[in-house]
């Protein structure tokens, strides 16, 4: 039986409370009087909740590109691709995160490409959405409907999660209307599950199905603490390890999105990995989690916040950072000029440093741009949080045509038919002159490896 990580489609809330699991848990429980009798009940904390948390239905054309072999471009009239377009209709979750403004946060894949966005609440009103701005490297979506007594749910500080604290998983698994799961809260900062370019999960056992994309995570205390966006199983089914968007960092994307219309990444510039057992012995390192800076980009944020080749990022603003995964994704998830305080370890001792993010955008190029089979990925001149010389791919899409072809996100460009190529420029125009086959020179971490294009 074959199991994979799998998005799904959900109407859900998400509500948070740290609720630490020892003998005495089940006193703060919300409880429920049934004939004078007080039971243990979640029921109160629903009912407030539930009103928050819609449904999603969309209509929209998928539209498919293949590119046609030389011998048969007769049959397409002469063109080099063929194009098919499919109408389709798909079910999901969404969340009120505001009742005056009307704003719905969703999953990108349960609103992208559609065409027409309805919303319907618990009460069986319908409203026809405006998709606001997305985001699909992390997977949120914003949408507005026009507000008329609204039900918003409370945002919590995800920060605040602990492992073991109670959660409530709310949406439409398999179509199933206001289905609710509860559960525990089973690990934070999950990354490297290769669904998303920015990944730092939370991972709980609440039941959550095919249908519940886009729904909410919330603690017992009805707050909001992640956006449902995808399950690991056999088949698509639950095997109680799902994954949600924090909702500090959903709230981050939603606040970018609401103000310039799209996500405008933080930029630090570093190049880095995770720390083992083997680089820690290596560098004689004191830490055993954390982001380990292995290269600093000249004139980044980095640089200018003092950060150094070697330094150990444990913290950000007082929080933990466990990985570089977890640090790049927080880092991108936080808008262009931010400023954060940064706490590292240099050669054993402590210390903390400020720094204002750059802006990842105004150093990307949107790959379709360059050729065809790399649409799907962000090419990137260096200065990111994967940056070397070469062309970094910071942004990549998956199943996309750039994924096909093996690339993968932080794999760097370096070569093209044994050519070096230092910027995005180069590569478009050693790909404009290129024939037949194409080879791509490809760093990924400490190998490199070639990827073939077929023309």
């Amino acid at each position: 039986m074959k199991k994979g990580i799998n998005r799904f489609v959900v109407s859900a809330c998400l509500v948070t409370m740290s609720l630490s699991v020892n003998l005495t848990a089940t006193a703060a429980l919300p409880f429920f009087s049934n004939d004078k009798n007080e039971i243990p009940s979640l029921a109160p904390m629903i009912e407030e909740t539930t009103p928050a948390i819609v449904s999603i239905s969309v209509e929209g054309t998928q539209v498919s590109r293949q590119r046609v072999p030389e011998m048969f471009k007769h049959f397409f009239g002469g063109s080099d691709e063929q194009v098919q377009e499919r109408p389709f209709k798909g079910l999901g979750s969404g969340v009120i995160i505001d009742a005056d403004e009307g704003y719905v946060v969703t999953n990108n894949h349960v609103v992208d490409n559609a065409d027409q966005i309805t919303v319907k609440l618990t009460d069986g009103r319908e409203f026809k959405a405006k998709k606001l701005g997305s985001d699909p490297q992390s997977d949120i979506a914003l949408l507005k409907i026009e507000p008329d007594d609204l039900t918003a749910v409370p945002l919590a500080d995800s920060d605040e999660l602990r492992v073991g604290d109670f959660v409530v998983a709310i949406g439409n698994p398999f179509g199933l209307n206001q289905t609710v799961t509860s559960g525990i809260v089973s690990a934070l900062g999950r990354s490297g599950l290769n669904i998303g370019g920015y990944e730092n999960f939370i991972q709980t056992d609440a039941a959550i199905n095919r249908g519940n994309s886009g729904g909410a995570l919330v603690s017992l205390r009805g707050k909001l603490v992640g956006i449902n966006t995808a399950i690991f199983g056999p088949n698509g089914g639950n095997v109680g390890i799902g994954f949600a968007i924090p909702s500090n960092m959903m709230k981050s994307l939603v606040d970018q999105i609401i103000e310039f219309g799209e996500v405008r990444r933080g930029l630090l510039g570093i190049l880095g990995q995770d720390i083992d057992s083997g680089l820690a012995e290596a560098m004689n390192l004191s830490a055993s989690q954390g982001a380990f800076v292995s290269e600093v980009s000249p004139d980044s944020a980095a640089e200018k916040g003092g950060i150094q080749a070697g330094d150990i990022i444990t913290e950000i603003n007082g929080k933990p950072v466990n990985s570089f995964l977890e640090l790049r994704a927080k880092v991108a998830s936080k808008g262009a000029g931010a400023e954060l305080e940064l706490t590292l370890i240099r050669k054993g001792k402590t210390k903390t440093v400020e720094v204002v993010l750059g802006d990842a955008s105004t150093n990307s190029v949107v790959a379709k741009e360059v050729h065809p089979a790399l649409e799907g990925s962000t090419l990137t001149n260096g200065e990111t949080e994967q940056g070397d010389d070469g062309i970094v791919v910071s942004e990549l899409e998956a199943r996309s045509p750039a994924a096909s072809i093996g690339l993968k996100n932080g794999d760097v460009i370096i070569g093209i038919n044994r050519k070096k190529v230092d910027t995005v420029m180069q590569l478009s125009s050693e790909l404009e002159d290129a024939k037949g086959v194409i080879a791509l020179n490809v760093k990924r971490g400490l190998t490199s490896l070639y990827l073939v294009i077929r023309q």
